[in-house]
């Protein structure tokens, strides 16, 4: 069944990997961006006639209503993602992550679907054992998950919501992104061939962006045994340690060096194991594992390297 799907900064590291892939389905889908990046990630999908993009804001309530207005399903990917850039911007983070979710929220209709991404860093170190399911109580450290908790409270409202609590995300995207976890630490054995790692025993669960849009396409296919839940959605088998995935990198450079710092902390303290069996329970498998990313990482920075596929 085809949908009008409305993406929210499609054009962004998630949904220059998620749009071409909801539009191969036949799905008709609009973007919605401000292209505050200067990427062009879509020009490989301007030739189909299903594929509509719009350059604005999210913000301006003049923009957004009439593309609600058309669509069958939103998907709100439009944010200040991860704790460095709401930092250096609060104001903008506040408007964009938080203030203009919650007008979205109030022009939506009741049959319109609504599959949100919300973030698993909601869950800070998890209970005693650093364990987090759906139901582990949240405690949220930066202002983006912060955020994307009271958001989450909000959706969860409506009749026809899915929230995606996503793992770390890593891999190739034709937008993309050297900051966030994995891919830094790629692309740092790549380049500089070391790493000091603060509190290298910390956890985290981490998923490929190729994961995250099939978990999407997995909503929509299953909406009606899904809607009104919360799922995280990450590689079961990469609930892993700093330490940990760095050994795992030096498999694949064997050059690669790293050490423990003996004094200081990471400013992100995030440290947690989550559970992922509720998603996995509706019959949704994750295919790209950590190794397999890994490699496709260190094919794609043989091809970059600067500082502008970063967010800050």
């Amino acid at each position: 069944m085809s949908f009008n799907i409305l993406v929210t900064g499609g054009a962004g590291y998630l949904g220059s990997t998620m749009v071409p892939d909801l539009l191969a389905l036949g799905h008709k889908v609009t973007v919605l961006d401000n292209f505050m990046y200067r990427q062009a990630s879509l020009n490989h999908v301007c030739h189909d006639p299903n594929f509509e993009v719009v350059k604005g804001d999210i913000r301006l309530e003049s923009t957004l209503t009439p593309l609600l207005k058309k669509a069958d399903i939103i998907i709100p990917l439009a944010a200040y993602v991860g704790a460095p850039i709401c930092n250096q911007d609060p104001v903008g983070a506040q408007t964009v992550n938080h203030d203009a979710i919650m007008m979205m929220l109030k022009h939506l209709s009741k049959e319109q679907i609504v599959l949100m991404p919300t973030t698993n860093s909601a869950y800070g170190t998890g209970d005693e054992n650093n364990f987090c399911t759906e139901e582990s109580p949240l405690r949220p450290i930066s202002k983006y998950a912060i955020d994307k908790v009271a958001i989450e409270k909000e959706l969860m409202q409506h009749s026809n919501a899915i929230s995606f609590r996503l793992a770390t995300v890593f891999g190739m995207s034709p937008r993309m992104r050297i900051d966030l976890l994995v891919n830094d630490f790629t692309y740092r054995a790549v380049n500089d061939r070391f790493i000091v790692l603060f509190e290298g025993h910390f956890k985290r669960n981490y998923v490929h962006v190729r994961d995250v849009s099939r978990a999407f396409q997995h909503g929509i296919e299953n909406f009606e045994k899904m809607k009104g839940q919360i799922y995280n959605v990450g590689l079961s088998e990469a609930n892993v340690s700093k330490y940990e995935l760095c050994e795992h990198i030096q498999k694949l450079i064997p050059s690669f060096v790293f050490i423990e710092a003996p004094v200081g902390k990471d400013p992100d303290q995030r440290n947690y194991i989550v559970s992922n069996e509720k998603l996995e329970s509706t019959g949704y498998k994750t295919s790209v594992t950590l190794n397999q990313g890994l490699a496709e990482l260190i094919k794609g920075y043989t091809m970059i390297k600067n500082s502008r596929y970063g967010n800050v």
